[in-house]
């Protein structure tokens, strides 16, 4: 159910409407219609106007109807209302997706986000479940103490709960803080894959380094971040971490509550933005995920575009247009891996930056040394004759010392 207001278009509602069906599908549900209403701001009382209200509760009714779903989020009261005229489920938007979240989350640390994000947007809805004020007894050993009501103790320990899974997520950030101090001890860059949820993000993951993260065309299909090694055809290693998808007008409480995972984003020494460039809206979706990117503070962090999904459609045009605003962008399939090449170069030169190019002079009997340089670094140039190997090659900062008695200066361009 939408309500399509002044200020939002009748193609904004409904993009946003056929988003809502795909969540809801993803959530479990079956969408037996969609429908709307022309309103010029919401109603306090049912959000949609009251007449209308009745209209559909009837039409439920008649069609079986267990759930309405609204596309935006709705007060305690206007669900209240909307339970006892429907009498059914109500959920808006922001409902919907915790649900999803909560099927979907796999670790300790994605049912902990979950659950808190769950909790506070439940804290200021907590008269939707509680009709009665009956008090608790007063006296000595009494927590609530003389006169509190049931809503206010459910209310406290609400709050507890919450405050106990903030200490937790704290522990867990402090974990995930130790495990990346570990993994950049050997001085490898860090990638993180953003985009709209269902880009293709673990599917590139899973192409890209051999890994086994769920991939299903479903919104939302993996929330728990995961990274691999990848190594560049430039010898170099690179970190790449999977994370949650974002979506249009995700609520402000679940960015705060995966603050944890999306750690890594904010971690990232450069992102790789994956766009689905088969769907109607992939610029919208472009909005969408940097105004999150925005939100976490990393907007302004080196960004590679992904043109994913070019073996949907045959549209050259399109993907000229995209490449036309983002030059440096890579069209790819990482379902069938066309265009990978490509990118993996994309990114070895963008991370080129963290290497010194260095002239090198080898012995010839020292084949140790030489194996170990080209097994770490990318040597772009190289001679045998004389007495020593001569070498230019870009090496990581922090094999330098190793290599200190080869070096004999910086090389040129």
């Amino acid at each position: 159910m939408g309500a399509e207001l002044k200020s939002r278009s009748h193609w904004d509602l409904h993009d946003s409407l056929e988003e809502l069906s795909e969540l809801a599908v993803t959530a479990g549900g079956d969408v037996v219609g969609v429908a709307t209403q022309k309103i010029e701001k919401p109603t306090a009382a049912t959000y949609i106007g009251p007449g209308k209200a009745e209209e559909l509760a009837r039409r439920c009714k008649e069609e079986l109807v267990d759930t309405v779903i609204f596309d935006d989020d709705l007060s305690a009261a206007q669900g209240r209302n909307l339970e006892r005229i429907f009498e059914c489920k109500i959920l808006d938007r922001t409902q919907l997706i915790l649900d999803i979240f909560a099927q979907r989350a796999r670790t300790r640390e994605g049912r902990l986000q979950v659950e808190l994000a769950q909790l506070e947007h439940l804290l200021p809805r907590l008269t939707r479940y509680w009709t009665h004020l009956s008090r608790q007894k007063g006296g000595i050993g009494m927590r609530g103490g003389e006169g509190e009501t049931q809503l206010e103790a459910d209310r406290r320990k609400v709050q507890e709960r919450i405050d106990r899974l903030r200490t937790e997520l704290e522990i867990v950030r402090k974990q995930r803080s130790t495990q990346r101090a570990g993994r950049q001890r050997n001085q490898w860059p860090m990638a993180s894959i953003v985009g709209y949820t269902n880009a293709g993000k673990s599917t590139l993951l899973n192409t890209l380094t051999g890994a086994t993260v769920l991939a299903e065309d479903k919104l939302f299909a993996t929330l728990d971040p995961t990274t691999r090694r990848l190594r560049l055809p430039t010898n170099q290693n690179v970190l790449l971490s999977d994370t949650v998808g974002f979506i249009r007008k995700l609520p402000h409480g679940l960015v705060e509550a995966f603050k944890a995972t999306l750690e890594e984003v904010i971690q990232a020494d450069i992102l790789v933005h994956v766009v689905d460039v088969s769907h109607p809206h992939a610029d919208e979706q472009i909005q969408a995920v940097n105004a999150v990117l925005q939100e976490l503070g990393a907007a302004t962090k080196p960004t590679l575009m992904v043109f994913n999904k070019v073996d949907k459609f045959n549209q050259e045009s399109l993907v000229t247009r995209f490449l036309e605003q983002y030059p440096q962008g890579v069209p790819v399939s990482a379902k069938t891996g066309e265009g990978l090449p490509t990118l993996m170069g994309e990114l070895g030169i963008a991370l080129r930056p963290v290497r010194e190019f260095l002239d090198l002079e080898i012995p010839h009997e020292a084949g140790h040394v030489m194996a170990r340089l080209h097994s770490i670094a990318q040597v772009v140039e190289k001679d045998f004759k004389g007495q020593r190997a001569r070498f230019k090659a870009r090496i990581p900062p922090y094999l330098h010392a190793e290599f200190e008695p080869y070096i004999v200066g910086d090389a040129q361009t």
